[in-house]
Formats: C-alpha cells, structure tokens, sequence
C-alpha cells in the first residue's frame, strides 16, 4: 500500500453502489409512484433527484449516518402559495404513503426516514415557462421573503464538468474531503456537504496528476474562516499538519508510515 493507493481505495470505497444504491433507486421509484397516486396531475408539475446522489459525490450511509437523497417537489403555484403550505401537503402525503416510517418538518424540507436511507422532501414551486422558469424553495426562516430562486441544474453541471476537465478526479476528491468532513457529528463538522463541493468545483490544479496531488493541493486551500468556530478551525488546521507530514515521510523514503500517519485523518473504509 500506498498514500495514492490508499486515497484511490478509499474515494472508490465511499462511492454507493451495489446492493446499498439498487436499494436507494427502489426507494425512489416506489416514492415517484406514491407521488402520482397521491397527488392529482393538477398538482404536481414535476419532481427529480438532485444534489450529491445526482451528482455521484454523496456518502453511504455507513460512513456518514447523516447522509441523505435531495429531493425536490414542484407543484403548480406562484408566489400566493406559501411554502409552509407546501411543506403541509408533502408531510400529509409522507405520513399516509409511509405510516411506519419516522418523518418530521425540517425547515425547509420533510424528512423521510427509512432503513437504509434518509430522504430529504423539498417543496417548491416554478416560475414562468414549465420547463425553464426560475425554481424557488422555501426560504431561510430569517429571510424577509417567503421564497428563493434555486438552481440545482447549475450545481450539477459545476461539479460534472470540473470532473470531466480533470481527469476525473474531481469527485473522488470530493467524497475523500467529505469523508474527512463528516469524521465529526454534524454541529462540528467545518464544511456543509455543498460547500465542499462548490469549493472542489472552483479550484484550479495546476500540474497536479493523480489522486494524491489533489487531495494534497485541496487540503493546501482549504480556508479556515475567521468566523468558524474554534474548534472546527483546529480540525482543518490539524488535517493540513498531517498532510505536510506526510509529505515529509515520502521525501524521507518512508512510505509506509506516510500512509499510517494520513491514517489517522482518513482512516480505512470498505
């Protein structure tokens, strides 16, 4: 083993697949079903997947217990509908097509928990021509407003493109940051799941070739923001003393313990 091939491991490790993912895509189609029968064709405009199980970068569950399906909800409105409104009618169907399942409001989505995964129901509502209308969501309860505009195409193509411009690379390193992220329960982790990728998807990696260098380079930009907590500060500080500790033990021939040493801020997952 390596510290390349330890990080190729584990990003490959952290993708769902298999059985887990088969899973998942059940759980989404029965959901699409239960959708159509529940709601008339008056109501609903479409729905669809979106976020990092779209985009291939989420976490399974057994490495981040808090991982989840972003899921979106339009239904036929305009700004005279309130979001809370919404969110009534998706928990009304959630609670009579999953009666078993534990679901609670969680502003601005429903929470649909199952066994194997947590669905995150968003609601909203699209402006304008059916297809290309702006989509607005519920918005931050400290907002003045009732609704924000959303683009979640834009996301997708930000992170897909970045991928297929380097290497393909992009989203493992992704998974591999996240991995690192979530080693901590979710009121400590430094980064939101869409920060880290909005952050992958704007950096730039110049003469960087494989795995390794990105992970390394990546670390090497990570900020740490005045306004973080403490404690989520000394966590992204310690990530990057480990990695220039690692660098040292590669330069001294020291592989092996190069890899023990990236061990304790990325340890094995299978």
């Amino acid at each position: 083993m390596s510290v390349l091939s330890h990080l190729t491991t584990t990003a490959s490790n952290l993708l769902t697949k298999g059985p887990s993912a088969a899973d998942i895509d059940t759980s989404l189609e029965t959901l699409k079903t239960r959708l159509e029968s529940y709601f008339s064709a008056d109501a609903l405009r479409e729905y669809f997947t979106f976020g990092s199980w779209k985009r291939d970068t989420n976490l399974p569950r057994s490495a981040d217990q808090y991982a989840d399906v972003d899921f979106m909800v339009v239904f036929k409105g305009d700004y005279d509908s309130k979001p809370q409104t919404l969110l009534d009618r998706l928990k009304r169907f959630v609670e009579m097509k999953y009666s078993t399942s534990d679901v609670k409001q969680s502003h601005p989505t429903v929470v649909l928990a199952l066994n194997h995964i947590q669905f995150e129901l968003v609601p909203a509502i699209r402006l304008g021509n059916t297809s290309t209308g702006t989509l607005h969501i519920p918005a931050a309860s400290s907002s003045y407003s009732d609704w924000q505009s959303t683009y979640p195409y834009l996301a997708d193509a930000a992170i897909n493109d970045h991928n297929k411009s380097n290497s393909f690379l992009s989203k493992p390193l992704v998974r591999l940051l996240k991995y690192w992220n979530c080693q901590a329960d979710p009121y400590a982790r430094p980064f939101s799941s869409f920060e880290i990728e909005q952050f992958v998807a704007s950096k730039f990696f110049y003469l960087q070739n494989n795995l390794k260098d990105y992970f390394f380079g990546a670390v090497d930009a990570l900020p740490v923001r005045w306004d973080l907590a403490q404690s989520k500060k000394d966590r992204i500080n310690r990530l990057k003393q480990v990695v220039n500790e690692v660098r040292k033990l590669e330069a001294d021939a020291m592989p092996y313990s190069a890899e023990i040493e990236l061990k304790k801020v990325l340890p094995e997952f299978s």
